[in-house]
């Protein structure tokens, strides 16, 4: 994918998270992984030491924030505080699933906003910039004073389904699991030229989805929800139920990333849902595949964006008629 050459004056380390993912993207990139040790203490904290000179050079940190997400971000921060004391010239943060996300806003009284705590952490470490993939919330990249580029996994799921043939074809439709994602649905229904539907609900607890009103045609038709994650599963399959009750044909799920927490898969697998397509931004270590599960990679993009980045340039340019 790219001249070794051109990137010499950079190196790519990786943490404990997803190293699949890191070597994927190495080897896309055409380097080698950098080399790190990650050991823990007696009891339970970690050690990190950099096997290799870090001066005057550029460095990129893979490390999506995922499950175990404590151990996972506390990890990056030691990372960063080592390659800053070895006097790395930059560092950029690429955490294709960033943690902690869901918690974006004060709604009650008393509520952190841990969206913004990262954020803090991220840059008090010495991140000089951040790379994501479809971040929960848009407005998170508000939370720092550093450049942050949020990267879209929506095209790689429409490039998808266009392959399936879903591409203008008069029985498909778009659906929005909820109000906020109305515009990740609004584009891949640009992507397939085919109309998008939106579900209102409301969530009296945590986890939990209640369906209000489908807007929108799609009785008879196929619908390709799409959501930025699937956590418990439970969002996406009342949702799904309440279009199949309401007289849908087929719905097929997709999203990001596959957070898949307890017993989403088995869930998943046994929903209405005739498929679910996600990317690889986060490790599948949980449990095994199941059939209706479709994984696609997300190397490609995340290693044309670090090449960019590098090379000073633009990423927006990935995701021309994306909106």
């Amino acid at each position: 994918m790219s001249d070794s050459h051109e990137l010499k004056d950079m190196k790519l380390f990786a943490g404990g998270a997803h190293p699949a993912l890191a070597t994927r993207v190495s080897e896309l990139l055409g380097i080698p992984l950098g080399r790190m040790t990650n050991k823990r203490f007696s009891d339970g904290e970690i050690q990190v030491k950099i096997d290799e000179s870090a001066r005057g050079a550029e460095i990129f940190i893979l490390q999506p924030t995922c499950l175990p997400t404590n151990d996972n971000l506390m990890e990056l921060f030691i990372m960063l505080d080592a390659f800053r004391r070895a006097s790395a010239r930059r560092m950029t943060v690429v955490m294709p699933y960033y943690g902690y996300a869901r918690q974006d806003k004060k709604i009650k009284p008393r509520e952190p906003i841990t969206a913004r705590l990262v954020a803090t952490f991220l840059e008090t470490c010495g991140a000089d910039r951040v790379v994501t993939v479809d971040l929960h919330a848009e407005q998170i990249q508000g939370f720092f004073n550093i450049p942050v580029d949020n990267l879209y996994g929506g095209p790689m799921l429409g490039r998808y389904f266009v392959q399936q043939g879903l591409r203008e074809d008069p029985e498909v439709v778009v659906v929005s699991p909820d109000v906020a994602g109305v515009g990740r649905a609004k584009s891949l229904a640009d992507m397939l030229k085919c109309t998008f539907v939106v579900i209102a609900k409301r969530r009296p607890a945590p986890n939990q989805v209640e369906v209000v009103e489908i807007v929108g045609d799609f009785v008879g038709k196929r619908c390709v929800m799409i959501d930025d994650m699937i956590d418990t599963g439970g969002s996406i399959i009342s949702g799904a139920q309440a279009l199949m009750d309401r007289g849908a044909r087929e719905v097929i799920a997709c999203c990001s990333h596959a957070v898949f927490s307890g017993s989403a898969r088995q869930r998943l697998q046994d929903s209405c849902l005739s498929e679910i397509v996600c990317l690889d931004t986060i490790p599948n270590e949980e449990g095994p595949d199941f059939p209706k599960l479709k994984v696609l990679p997300s190397a490609p993009l995340i290693a044309d964006a670090i090449r960019r980045i590098h090379l000073n340039e633009s990423v927006s340019a990935l995701f021309e008629g994306w909106r």
